[in-house]
């Protein structure tokens, strides 16, 4: 038990930790092109059974002074090939400051596979601070329960 205690606290201190300290520079942008993974199923067991997982991506903007604008959110299979766009390039979507939105895909929905992302594209009329993206996935079947936080990572900056 103490062995095991042992390899998931060197775990965790392994994962790689988001946010500012206090040395680091305060990233401002004009607009991104973010990739966020999304696992719409995750493979346990010794038979690799599908465990089916809800996934929440959620955009915080995280400027407490400016107003940044969703061009548009594009969900994509394991194959790259694009399954929806929850928002339209034609009508981007304003967000307040210190505001956040959202897109949820349900459980039952397996359209997307296990190496399913979001793109994600955001601008703002100045430079600000780039906003959060993130994608939360959770799951529970016969007791069992997972969830975790899949950050998502800038592909592209708007210059």
């Amino acid at each position: 038990m103490r062995l095991i205690a042992t390899a998931l606290l060197f775990a965790l201190l392994a994962l790689p930790r988001h946010g500012y300290s206090a040395t680091q520079e305060i990233r401002l942008s004009k607009g991104q092109t973010v990739y966020v993974p999304v696992y719409s199923n995750v493979f346990t067991g010794p038979r690799s059974l599908p465990f089916q997982l809800a996934a929440t991506l959620g955009v915080r903007n995280t400027d407490p002074n400016s107003w940044i604008r969703i061009t548009s959110i594009e969900y994509y299979d394991t194959s790259g090939k694009l399954i929806r766009r929850y928002q339209d390039k034609d009508k981007p979507l304003s967000l307040a400051p210190l505001a956040t939105t959202y897109v949820h895909i349900e459980e039952k929905d397996t359209a997307g596979g296990f190496g399913a992302n979001f793109i994600v594209r955001w601008q703002a009329d100045r430079a600000v601070n780039a906003p959060i993206v993130e994608c939360v996935m959770i799951g529970a079947t016969s007791g069992q329960g997972i969830s975790f936080v899949s950050p998502g990572q800038a592909i592209r900056e708007v210059r």
